[in-house]
């Protein structure tokens, strides 16, 4: 996918509205700053202050926006399958029986610090969906 194409947008155009998505997500799943800075792949904190005070000036690599597209991924399809907004924005901290969790939280699994997992848990939830929308 080329993230620069006309009707995409540039990584620029698409930084703020990403990281304000983002930031609005982290709130609503009670993320503390420490595992905000894991999903968007961070390793300074004074990088994530300035996306958090300054959104509209960041220009985010693939690798973030691809963390991100997955996050609000999870985000959409935990809102379609628990429509009640407490249960959904909950379920990423309770424990889940599904082999791929293997009883742990799915935050778990999304705070190991690999793209790859965050893909898994919103394949998980499409597949529990019945597939992509």
């Amino acid at each position: 996918m080329n993230m620069s194409s006309p009707r995409m947008g540039t990584d620029r155009e698409l930084s703020g509205p990403a990281l304000r998505t983002f930031f609005k997500i982290a709130e609503a799943w009670k993320l503390d700053r420490d595992e905000q800075m894991r999903l968007l792949g961070l390793n300074a904190i004074s990088t994530y202050y300035k996306w958090k005070e300054a959104p509209q000036k960041a220009r985010l690599g693939r690798d973030t926006l691809e963390r991100l597209s997955y996050i609000f991924g999870i985000y959409k399809a935990l809102q379609i399958l628990l429509p009640d907004p407490r249960a959904a924005d909950g379920w990423i901290r309770k424990p889940n029986k599904a082999p791929l969790f293997g009883g742990k939280p799915a935050l778990e699994r999304m705070l190991s610090g690999n793209v790859a997992d965050l893909y898994v848990v919103r394949e998980y939830l499409d597949a529990q969906r019945g597939g992509w929308s």
